[in-house]
């Protein structure tokens, strides 16, 4: 009779007799060896060479024997990682239910009390080479789904990449200075948050996110520029007290935009983190700020570490109405402002990170870009180097990497 567990002629099972007695070995080889390739060992030792050397996919084990007992031999196949899942059935001549259940609780599938009957030996041998190719099979269907999840959670990854880069896009269409300000900020706050992952107070916060995500929610705290008149958002000259309480409210319109997507998607860490950002990075530690007024740890710790990033960015910035500022000035006014408009502990993390701020301001310019000719994802690479060296470690580090 065909029987599927048996596999083909040219890759059959494979069953490891394990008896010391040579009658019983000759009769089981004789009366198996027609369905299945057999292997045979006098004694444990012998036994769990040949398993090191040629896996069996299923074993029939003696328990008396000289030397190591098929107990021991047992508990040697289930230590071994490499063995632990190959079926083994125990065939004795003991009888005693205590004896029965130490073998189960080893490890064997089985265990069969001698004299025994050739059809029942095949049959539970079928049922269990059976259980074994079912046991396979779903291991290889779980590792095919566990790669298709991988690809998918990576495409959705990208997916949600390209959704972000398009609504931050919004606010770059209608003001062009914007692109390389919403990038550069995204690293600013990538890498004042790995500073202050190891700082008391941040500590626990700031490792309960991923600083990447963080940074990325960065990219959309002008989101809410889109609700500002054209008049006043591209004007090319300073503006009006009245004009500038109407960009003032971007702020608010961010924060209406995004809470709407929160509302959808309440357990999504990253969109809260961009409303956050969105909503109070114009907020100043001594209360003085918009859109609430919210003062010192009322402020979220992304709206803080966002307010320098955006005050950096603009000082160091070359606008219409005015020349871009050093790296020194916007230093000296930071640290001015600290514990008025900043969070004193962020300013320092700040100017602890100078090399790292100025590294992504040059990379991140229109001119940084001309005289690079570098790629978007060599440019990411460079700099996630950089902001993961310097806001880990001593800003001071002057190697570059190369693409």
């Amino acid at each position: 009779m065909d029987n599927d567990n048996t596999k083909t002629a040219e890759n059959r099972s494979t069953v490891l007799v394990v008896d010391d007695t040579t009658l019983n070995r000759d009769i089981l080889e004789a009366a198996l060896s027609d369905r299945y390739d057999i292997l045979t060992a006098t004694d444990g030792e012998t036994a769990l060479a040949i398993v090191d050397r040629t896996p069996p996919d299923i074993i029939l084990l003696d328990v008396v024997m000289p030397g190591m007992s098929g107990y021991d031999v047992c508990v040697k196949l289930k230590e071994n990682p490499a063995t632990v899942d190959i079926p083994v059935i125990f065939l004795t001549a003991m009888t005693d239910i205590h004896d029965k259940a130490r073998g189960f609780e080893l490890g064997a599938v089985d265990y069969m009390v001698k004299p025994f009957a050739i059809l029942e030996v095949q049959a539970r041998l079928d049922v269990h080479l059976s259980l074994l190719n079912a046991k396979k099979a779903l291991k290889e269907q779980n590792e095919m789904l566990e790669i298709k999840v991988r690809e998918r959670t990576q495409e959705l990854a990208v997916t949600q990449g390209v959704i972000i880069e398009a609504m931050a896009s919004l606010a770059e269409t209608r003001d062009s200075e914007t692109a390389d300000h919403v990038m550069r900020t995204r690293y600013y706050v990538e890498a004042l948050s790995i500073r202050l992952r190891e700082h008391p107070k941040f500590s626990a916060y700031l490792s309960s996110i991923n600083s990447t995500d963080l940074g990325t929610a960065a990219t959309l705290h002008d989101i809410g520029k889109v609700g500002v008149p054209d008049h006043i958002l591209l004007k090319p000259a300073r503006l009006t007290p009245e004009e500038y309480e109407e960009i003032k409210k971007h702020a608010t319109y961010g924060h209406e935009i995004l809470s709407k997507l929160v509302s959808r998607l309440p357990g999504n860490v990253f969109l809260k983190l961009a409303d956050e950002i969105a909503w109070t990075h114009h907020e100043k530690w001594n209360g003085t700020g918009y859109p609430r007024n919210l003062e010192g740890e009322e402020i979220p710790v992304p709206g803080r570490l966002m307010a320098i990033a955006d005050v950096y960015d603009a000082m160091v910035s070359q606008r219409v109405y005015k020349p871009p500022m050093s790296h020194q000035e916007a230093l000296d006014f930071i640290m001015g402002e600290s514990g008025q408009h900043f969070d004193p502990d962020v300013a320092n993390a700040f100017s602890e990170l100078g090399d790292t701020f100025q590294y992504i301001t040059q990379e991140l310019t229109p001119k940084g870009h001309e005289e690079r000719a570098i790629t978007a994802d060599c440019a990411d690479a460079q700099i996630l180097e950089r902001v993961a060296i310097n806001g880990l470690h001593a800003a001071s580090a002057q190697t570059k990497p190369v693409c």
